[in-house]
């Protein structure tokens, strides 16, 4: 699944640059994680590299956007065949 930004994010714009897919971008108030781009950093890292680097625990798992790892790699494949 997805993950996304809630609203106790306090915009301190470390997320922004660990994400490899580029789907966190700055919304109208907070930043915000496009689900069709993040893959939870599947096929680059071991863990979300957005949480690990968030200080206020604000990333947590979308649950309206429930994916398996299988779809994640496939996303995380259709994602590099994009950029190439």
């Amino acid at each position: 699944m997805a993950l996304m930004i809630t609203d106790e994010c306090i915009n301190c714009d470390v997320c922004e640059p660990e994400c490899p897919n580029d789907a966190i971008s700055m919304g109208a108030q907070i930043y915000e994680i496009d689900p069709e781009k993040c893959t939870e950093c599947v096929g680059h890292f071991d863990e979300p590299q957005c949480k690990i680097v968030c200080p206020v625990n604000c990333i947590p798992f979308n649950p309206a956007w429930r994916e398996s790892e299988e779809q994640l790699r496939d996303k995380f494949a259709r994602l590099q065949a994009a950029k190439a």
